[in-house]
């Protein structure tokens, strides 16, 4: 197997990692590089104009994104790619403003399955949207991204716990709350009226309602003595979200090629732009009926000639950890892309769609590994299941190596990113999927 360390790509996905602190940014960012390539922006309340041989890409609730590309004659099949813009993190809960011993603290709500240790000490940024209300009475959606170390989250002196080594609950209603400033009078609708300034010049607007979170501001970096490892927030599953774009911006175009990043994945994916929702279904059905054949048995017909690749990250072996995973099933950090197994259908994975991938790394000398989690212990899951539920389409679960998921912040391997683009590339090209 070849050794591949792209330094350009590299560089790409830390800009891409550190611009994207929210579902809507990861978004917009990537409908910005798909804008630059020549994909056209579709909205889902207009009607649709399909072309063969062009690139289109359409969001939904600016969080969710879907672009494909269409081949020169009728779709007959799509080659389709699957990850999520989402990540575990502290969001901000409505009435967030509070104090306590002299200090400003805004209240936060746990969102996924967040590691919430790694969270104390960390320098704090906030960043969502926020929809204002004009004097006018016109409403407005603005991204917010406060990028400076604003709050922090405090740990309490090892004097005043003697036993916080041994292990002990972390309450988020009592614990959790960062702190922002030395005031018993400060609100969070203060600051944000004076962000709201700085970064959009907007004066004398009401803010009507928010979604916005903490995240840590700390930059991507290359880690390791030989830079073998990159390490950021938020790389489960901004990682996949990358990978799949690059594979797409890097395709012939010869076939047709889909890249779907839903929202909501990491609580469960069961909203109108997650993938228990119809977006896909929705994209999928106009696409058939301008250009495809159009009826309700040629939309089957398609679905079941196509093949969905879920990319989402997975758990890497760690050194200090052996014993966490099978010892036949440890995947190793460069090692390239790993099949994720579960016969309870955690995951999407069966043996045809596993042959299948196999062949695309073979074909493309990309190093391939498996995951099982031991039988002693639960599994997460993807958004590969829900698709393959919703859609019917055949699908696997797939995805980089990584240590700390759920972290603040996590590591996967530079090789790996590689190894992925190659083999999720060649899969968009190939001319067969059997």
């Amino acid at each position: 197997m070849s050794e591949t360390f792209n330094a350009d790509r590299l560089t790409r996905l830390c800009d891409f990692l550190r611009q994207s602190p929210t579902p809507w940014h990861a978004a917009g960012n990537m409908a910005e590089r798909l804008e630059q390539a020549g994909f056209q922006r579709l909205e889902e309340k207009a009607n649709w104009q399909l072309t063969p041989g062009k690139r289109y890409y359409v969001t939904r609730n600016d969080s969710a994104i879907i672009a494909f590309q269409l081949p020169e004659s009728e779709v007959t099949a799509l080659r389709m790619i699957g990850a999520h813009t989402d990540s575990p993190g502290l969001h901000l809960k409505p009435n967030a403003t509070q104090c306590s011993a002299g200090w400003l603290q805004l209240g936060v709500q746990v969102y996924g399955g967040v590691l919430l240790a790694p969270w104390f000490d960390r320098d704090l940024g906030l960043a969502g949207r926020v929809h204002v209300r004009h004097a006018d009475g016109r409403l407005e959606s603005v991204l917010l991204n406060v990028d400076q170390a604003i709050a922090m989250v405090p740990s309490l002196a090892i004097h005043l716990d003697r036993d916080v080594n041994a292990g002990r609950p972390i309450n988020p209603q009592t614990q959790m709350a960062p702190v922002l400033m030395q005031s018993d009078t400060a609100t969070l609708g203060e600051l944000a009226a004076q962000w709201l300034e700085e970064q959009h010049g907007l004066r004398a607007v009401e803010v009507v309602d928010f979604e916005l979170g903490f995240y840590d501001v700390q930059p991507p970096s290359l880690v390791g003595v030989k830079q073998e490892l990159v390490a950021s927030a938020r790389l489960d599953n901004l990682l996949s979200c990358f990978i799949g774009l690059e594979a797409l911006l890097a395709c012939d175009g010869s076939q047709g090629a889909l890249l779907v990043a839903n929202d909501h994945e990491e609580v469960g994916s069961a909203s109108a732009c997650g993938a228990q929702g119809p977006f896909l279904a929705d994209v999928l059905k106009r696409i058939n009926g301008q250009v495809g054949k159009g009826d309700d048995e040629s939309l089957i017909q398609l679905i079941q000639s196509s093949l969905m690749i879920s990319c989402d990250n997975a758990h890497a072996l760690h050194p200090n950890f052996r014993d966490k995973h099978d010892e036949r099933h440890g995947p190793a950090i460069n090692g390239g892309p790993v099949i994720k197994v579960n016969s309870s259908q955690r995951y999407a994975t069966n043996s045809v769609t596993g042959a299948l991938f196999r062949d695309v790394c073979r074909e493309a000398d990309v190093p391939v590994q498996s995951f099982v989690t031991r039988a002693d212990m639960g599994c997460g899951s993807t958004i590969g299941p829900i698709t393959a539920t919703e859609l019917g389409v055949p699908t696997i679960d797939v995805g980089v190596p990584q240590w700390a998921m759920h972290s603040i912040r996590e590591t996967a391997g530079t090789k790996d990113v590689e190894y992925l683009t190659r083999a999720l590339t060649l899969f968009l090209n190939r001319p067969a999927l059997s």
